[in-house]
């Protein structure tokens, strides 16, 4: 008899990594695509399970197995890889006379007791609210918000979709449904998170609904394009509304900027009752696709896959004519224009003359374009935040910045600079981005913490990715400026080193000022999350960042399993 302490299915699909372990139960199994644009689920798995192990009839022959058996699994917890290939069309007979133990091998773990309370928000999904304005089955999520409540989450975080409330006529609001879903947040005395969500959903990571931007808006973009960010070839994003026309009347009288604040009067207007009893913690101002301060540099309807650096957009007229300006303001009209050599979305840094090491990005012509470029960016943090303080005085904000961590480990940083974040090795990308929000007093609000160096190294060699050392330069770019740091993870997060790595960085160890992350909110309710191990392993996270003391996991999960079998025989 052979005992497997853990499996872990490799998924051989193009980029694409699966990672399971055998004491998991679950129905449809989620692939981990560690990059922010793509996740993919793999399609026509059973997965039966029998005393907590694994005899599963895996319909994707395109798998191959690593095992690590209980022999090779040293007493620290150091895994020795056994790899061992099973036929590749694998059947339930191929485990018959194999047990999975259901105890991964204990990891050494900080001991967060009595350390400062960190806040855990969850993410309600996307489409809870449906076109309509319509709480959707909300018998189903008042059940699911008192499990919430009943492992002492502080609350939950919600959009509220531009393109559904202000959907066919400008300045005609529909708040009903997300009226109805606060007064029910209210009645279970949760905090509520709320997202100005300026975007359209769908096409990115975990997007499962399509909501589009306002039908309004939509029409206005087929006579006039350029309302939209653009690509060298002149491809449009209509993702957002660029911000060429942030001071622009070409929405039907009004300015991108006051079409955005006209939104966030009406809601402060329509919820007071709910900013004035506290139960609004928090709005988080929406600022470009996916609700983050960014440029849609990489964006997969066109094409883009990870590692690829992405490309500039800011081939609108209206960018355009910003940048023709700045260059004759500097006294060198032939500089304004975007870069010829540049590369497209998919290439990598070295493939091209700008971001290559020694390239165009670190020449005249290139810091002058990427300064006029980030500085696009700050100035619309800028004009949008000042807006939101005036509507929604006396509440916190919040701006949320995307973790582009590949190419973090070259000199140009590539990825970062088409995105707006100019963050070459040589510069510090990030400190006018957490000035600008200091002279606001918002939030920063910042992703992909859960995320491993190691394993992206791993995984995606190619792409000299450093998550961790991104996340470590933008929280201290804001501790820096005295500005609160909250966080969400970029991808959905079960296990418990990737909630140990949220952990560590939501509580530096031994930060000489005590330093902690404002708040986390988690990605997102699910299924998934609320099946039973994966939810006792998130109370376990929710009660650490808590500050609390907690009994071990393990022996929980061993005592439930044991009656379980009991209660089976």
């Amino acid at each position: 008899m052979v005992i497997f302490s853990a499996v872990e299915f490799q998924c051989l699909m193009p980029h694409c990594n699966y990672n399971f372990a055998s004491s998991c139960p679950a129905t449809a199994v989620p692939c981990r695509n560690l990059f922010p644009e793509r996740v993919n689920y793999c399609n026509r798995r059973l997965i039966k399970h029998l005393q907590c192990g694994l005899r599963g009839v895996l319909m994707n022959s395109r798998c191959r197995t690593r095992i690590f058996t209980s022999a090779t699994v040293r007493d620290e917890g150091e895994k020795i890889e056994d790899v061992s290939l099973l036929s590749e069309d694998l059947t339930g007979a191929s485990s018959d006379n194999k047990q999975v133990s259901g105890v991964p091998p204990k990891l050494h773990e900080r001991d967060f007791t009595d350390t400062p309370y960190v806040p855990v928000y969850v993410m309600l999904p996307l489409g809870t609210i449906n076109m309509e304005c319509e709480l959707v089955d909300p018998d189903e999520l008042i059940k699911q918000l008192r499990t919430l409540k009943s492992v002492k989450v502080d609350g939950v975080m919600v959009d509220c979709w531009w393109g559904i409330v202000e959907a066919n006529v400008p300045q005609h609001y529909n708040w009903s449904g997300y009226k109805r879903l606060f007064q029910m947040v209210r009645d279970l005395k949760l905090k509520l998170q709320v997202v100005m969500s300026f975007h359209e959903c769908g096409g990115n990571v975990g997007d499962d609904v399509h909501i589009p931007l306002p039908q309004w808006i939509i029409e206005i973009g087929r006579k006039n394009p350029d309302i939209y960010f653009t690509d060298r070839e002149g491809r449009r994003n209509h993702e957002c509304l660029t911000w060429g026309i942030d001071k622009e009347r070409v929405l039907r009288g009004r300015t991108a900027v006051e079409v955005y604040f006209d939104y966030m009067r009406s809601f402060r207007v329509e919820f007071d009752e709910f900013f004035e009893d506290g139960v609004i913690s928090e709005i988080e101002i929406g600022l470009g696709p996916c609700g983050e301060l960014r440029y849609p540099s990489y964006p997969a309807k066109d094409g883009w896959r990870y590692p690829g650096i992405g490309e500039f957009q800011c081939y609108d007229k209206y960018l355009m004519k910003s940048l023709e300006k700045a260059a004759e303001v500097r006294g060198h009209s032939f500089w304004g224009r975007g870069p010829d050599n540049a590369g497209s979305y998919n290439d990598e840094p070295h493939e091209t003359r700008f971001f290559c090491d020694g390239g165009d990005y670190d020449s005249y012509y290139g810091r002058f374009f990427l300064n006029w470029y980030s500085r696009v960016l700050v100035d619309h943090g800028d004009r949008v935040l000042a807006l939101a303080n005036l509507a929604f005085e006396g509440t916190p904000i919040a701006a949320k910045l995307s973790g582009i961590h590949w190419w973090y480990k070259t000199a140009s940083h590539a990825a970062e600079l088409t995105a707006g974040f100019y963050n070459p090795s040589n510069r510090d990308g990030y400190a006018p981005i957490a000035s600008m929000l200091k002279k606001h007093e918002a939030a920063l609000n910042f992703t992909c913490v859960e995320l491993r160096t190691l394993d992206q190294h791993e995984d995606f060699p190619e792409a000299l990715a450093d998550p961790e050392g991104l996340v470590w330069q933008v929280l201290n770019a804001a501790w820096d400026v005295s500005i609160p740091v909250a966080s969400e993870n970029a991808l959905p997060c079960y296990d418990r080193e990737g909630y140990n790595k949220i952990l560590e960085n939501a509580k530096p160890f031994n930060d000489p000022d005590g330093r902690h992350l404002s708040a986390f909110t988690y990605l997102r309710l699910s299924p998934d999350l609320m099946e039973r191990r994966n939810f006792m392993e998130f109370e376990r996270f929710v009660r650490r960042m808590h500050g609390e003391a907690i009994s071990d996991l393990e022996e929980l999960c061993q005592n439930e399993e044991t009656e379980n079998l009991a209660d089976n025989m």
